[in-house]
C-alpha cells in the first residue's frame, strides 16, 4: 500500500455511506474518491463495497478493512503526535478518555493545569463507560483514560494505575422529603426513583439486593451533569463518589442523604488506564502527572460528611 490516504478515502465513504457526500469530507472530486477506492480494492484483491442507487454498503471485506484501516490510521496520528512532541509540546494532540466521574471534577482540574501550562496542545476528550473507554483505547482511538477499573482488572492488554479512594453517597435536593424522616431505612428508598451512571456488575448486584429491584436504577445516563441536574429539580435520588458533587454539597444545591448506599459502601475505584508495552506521548505523559496531582490533593473520602454540613 502505498501510502494512507487511500485507507482516509476508504474511512471516509464507510462513514458517509455516500460518494459525493464522502467526497465532500476529504475535500476530492466524486470520480477522484471513486478512483481511489478503486485502487484499494485492486490492491487488497477484494471488494470493499456494494454499490446501489443510494450510495454504499459495506461488504465483509470491507468490515474487516474498516477496522484496521482506524487503527493504522490512528496509529499513525499517535506516531506523528509523539515525534511532533518528542521535547517539545508546544505541539501535537492529547486523546484521552473519562469515565463520567472523573470527568465531572478531577479530569478538568488536572487538564486546566495541562492547557495553564501547554496552551498549544490540542485535546481531544471522550467521556464514556469504562468498556467504551477500553475498546477505544484497544482501537488506538484514545492513548490514556480514567474510568472505573473494578471490571478491567486482570486485563493483561492493560496497564492499571489505581488513583485515590472516595467514599461512595447518596444525595438529593435539599427540600427533599426524605431529609424530613427521623430514622431512614434503605426500605424508604423504594418510594423514589433512583438515577445513576452504568454500575460495575458487583454494585449492582449489591444495590439490587438491598432495594429489592431487579434494576436497582430507574434512570441510567452517563452523563453526569444531567443526573447532577435531574436530582437538583425533581425527587429523584442519586448517588456518586462524594468528590464529584463536593462543591454543590458546599453550597447547597444538593444535599446527602444520611444512608450510606449498599454497594457503594466501600469506595470508588478510578484509576489510569493505558495499553500494557506502550510508550504514552510527552502529552499523555504530562496529563498523568497532572491528574496524579489533583487527585492527590483532593480531600480523602472521610471529609464527606464535613462537606454535607458545610
Amino acid at each position: 500500500m502505498n501510502d494512507l490516504r487511500q485507507l482516509r478515502h476508504f474511512v471516509a465513504l464507510a462513514e458517509h455511506q455516500h460518494f459525493a457526500r464522502a467526497a465532500a469530507a476529504v475535500h476530492l472530486s466524486q470520480p477522484a474518491l471513486s478512483r481511489s477506492i478503486q485502487a484499494l480494492e485492486s490492491q487488497l484483491d477484494c471488494t470493499l463495497v456494494d454499490r446501489h442507487s443510494r450510495g454504499v454498503s459495506l461488504t465483509a471485506h470491507g468490515h474487516l478493512v474498516l477496522e484496521h484501516a482506524r487503527r493504522l490510521l490512528a496509529g499513525s496520528l499517535a506516531l506523528s503526535n509523539a515525534v511532533n512532541q518528542l521535547g517539545n509540546l508546544e505541539a501535537g494532540e492529547l486523546r484521552l478518555g473519562a469515565g463520567p466521574y472523573p470527568a465531572a471534577r478531577l479530569i478538568p482540574q488536572a487538564l486546566g493545569q495541562l492547557l495553564q501550562r501547554y496552551p498549544r496542545v490540542q485535546v481531544k476528550l471522550d467521556i464514556g463507560n469504562w468498556l467504551e473507554l477500553r475498546d477505544s483505547l484497544l482501537d488506538s482511538a484514545i492513548e490514556l483514560f480514567v474510568a472505573d477499573i473494578r471490571e478491567l482488572q486482570g486485563d493483561a492488554r492493560l496497564q492499571i494505575e489505581a488513583l485515590r479512594v472516595h467514599q461512595g453517597v447518596l444525595f438529593c435536593r435539599p427540600a427533599h422529603p426524605l431529609l424530613q424522616r427521623r430514622d431512614l431505612q434503605p426500605r424508604d428508598l423504594l418510594d423514589f426513583p433512583l438515577a445513576g451512571t452504568q454500575l460495575p456488575q458487583a454494585v449492582e448486584r449489591s444495590l439490587g439486593q438491598a432495594s429489592g429491584r431487579a434494576q436497582p436504577l430507574s434512570v441510567q445516563c452517563d452523563n453526569f451533569l444531567v443526573l447532577k441536574r435531574l436530582v437538583a429539580d425533581s425527587d429523584v435520588l442519586s448517588m456518586a463518589p462524594w468528590d464529584v458533587i463536593a462543591d454543590e454539597l458546599h453550597s447547597g444545591q444538593l444535599a446527602l442523604l444520611p444512608l450510606q448506599p449498599q454497594g457503594l459502601h466501600q469506595h470508588s475505584a478510578y484509576g489510569l488506564v493505558s495499553r500494557a508495552g506502550h510508550s504514552l506521548s510527552p502529552a499523555a505523559q504530562a496529563m498523568v502527572e497532572a491528574i496524579r496531582q489533583m487527585d492527590e490533593q483532593t480531600p480523602r473520602a472521610g471529609h464527606a460528611a464535613e462537606q454535607g454540613k458545610a
